[in-house]
């Protein structure tokens, strides 16, 4: 498993920095990304409009608040969700619950695209993402659905630390364009660098902690 652990995130590595098949596959982290803003802003009393997805791998996601405690709350979710969510897969890997891991990611896809996501582009990926795991998981090949479900656990790790780092660096050189950090820094007056350091800082730390359930 080690080794099938370290494959996954070189492979995941490589194939997210190569043009179109890697944006295409990098928006899986979007998704949960805008997932976990999307469940914030339902838990914390606003709701969601709609949600999203371009080919680029960003995304948006369109909520209502009825405080600001539930904007910050909102603004703050995305990136600890999908770091979070990266985690989480990897302990399920670690434990052996690959049927726990297909729901968990069936279920994602099924509540984006029945309640959230209306945007062509963003429809378009999650059919075809959903019909390719469906294919996969119809295969019935045992290693390849245990393969992949590794590959898909350490694409969404890598993802969001890459992502977190990418919003760091953003808020330093450009704080007023550095997406979920902006939205905090003006929402709290605490500068975005702050934002954009903290949100890396977690996205390493369950990245680490990830590492160590195999290592």
């Amino acid at each position: 498993m080690k080794i099938q652990i370290i494959i996954s995130l070189i492979v995941a590595l490589l194939l997210t920095q190569m043009p179109i098949i890697g944006k295409y596959f990098a928006m899986l982290n979007t998704m949960v990304h805008e997932t976990g803003h999307s469940l914030m802003a339902l838990l914390s009393g606003g709701e969601v409009r709609n949600i999203s997805l371009f080919p680029n791998t960003s995304g948006v996601t369109m909520t209502g608040h009825t405080s600001w405690f539930s904007h910050v709350l909102t603004s703050l979710s995305g990136y600890i969700f999908a770091s979070a969510f990266a985690f989480l897969l990897f302990y399920l890997l670690s434990k052996g619950k690959y049927t726990l891991i297909v729901i968990l990611l069936l279920g994602l896809l099924s509540v984006n695209l029945l309640f959230w996501v209306r945007n062509p582009y963003g429809v378009f990926w999650i059919i075809t993402f959903a019909v390719l795991f469906l294919w996969l998981l119809r295969s019935g090949h045992q290693t390849l659905i245990a393969y992949a479900l590794t590959f898909i656990a350490a694409l969404i790790l890598v993802q969001s630390v890459i992502s977190a780092f990418n919003i760091m660096w953003l808020s330093l050189t450009s704080p007023s364009g550095a997406g979920d950090a902006t939205n905090l820094a003006r929402a709290t007056k605490i500068p975005a660098v702050v934002w954009g350091t903290g949100f890396f800082l977690q996205a390493f730390y369950f990245g680490i902690q990830a590492w160590k359930r195999f290592f």
